[in-house]
């Protein structure tokens, strides 16, 4: 009779705690960056109309400012949330671990930098004496400018993010401390992630119908993600 050996590859408290912060910061930071793109920055930005843009970002510079924080907040929780990741996913493959997280905060620091956009436009936007060299349509199109420009670095950050997710979801399946199915599914959102936001870069006109092809897979795989790991946490897994 042929003996199948099985042993378990135990969790330690530090990895289970670490999972349900990230749990935690998955759902907690699908809600501010949610606010900040899709309900502040959305609400005021018009496409193709730089003029209208530039007066609702003045009539609501406060939702405007709010939504910049929410945005910060977002960025320094994704740093978080990486450390989490780690910690979690290291005892599978540390070095496989590491270049996800290499990946990741890669994408916070980009994320993080062009922000500044934001506050360009706030002062292009302002009003102030040294801007009366400048025709208000002038103004209103240089807003407009780094409005886009923003908007283009976010892409830059969310090629990183796909590639960083694609890895950290392929440890999830290594290490079965979720369905394996699931992981799956989460490195398939993750590739579709990166590759769709690298096509609208060569094919801009695709954007409207790529984005939400991409958005949704990997919003209900982190959503998902979130629920599980914050209610059930991670189990060590027999490994035959």
């Amino acid at each position: 009779m042929q003996t199948i050996e099985m042993t378990v590859r135990a969790s330690e408290p530090s990895q289970r705690t670490a999972a349900r912060i990230a749990g935690f910061l998955y759902l907690f930071l699908m809600v501010t960056g949610v606010f900040a793109e899709f309900y502040a920055r959305g609400s005021l930005i018009v496409p193709g109309d730089a003029a209208q843009t530039a007066r609702n970002i003045a009539a609501s510079e406060r939702l405007f400012r709010i939504g910049t924080v929410s945005d910060l907040i977002t960025f320094a929780g994704d740093a978080i949330l990486v450390w989490a990741l780690y910690v979690v996913l290291k005892p599978v493959n540390g070095n496989v671990a590491l270049l996800a997280a290499f990946l990741r905060i890669a994408e916070c620091a980009i994320l993080g930098v062009i922000t500044l956009n934001d506050f360009v436009v706030l002062r292009l936007l302002s009003g102030t004496n040294y801007l009366r060299a400048f025709e208000t349509q002038q103004l209103q199109g240089l807003a407009r400018l780094f409005v886009g420009v923003q908007a283009d670095g976010y892409r830059i950050g969310i090629v990183f993010f796909g590639l960083g997710s694609t890895v950290f979801s392929y440890l999830w399946l290594e290490s079965r401390y979720i369905p394996r199915g699931f992981a799956a599914f989460g490195i398939l959102a993750s590739l579709l992630v990166a590759a769709g936001v690298l096509a609208i870069m060569v094919f801009p006109g695709l954007a409207p119908v790529v984005t939400p092809a991409y958005y949704v897979p990997i919003m209900i795989f982190e959503i998902a993600l979130g629920l599980w790991l914050l209610v059930k946490g991670i189990q060590a897994p027999v490994i035959e």
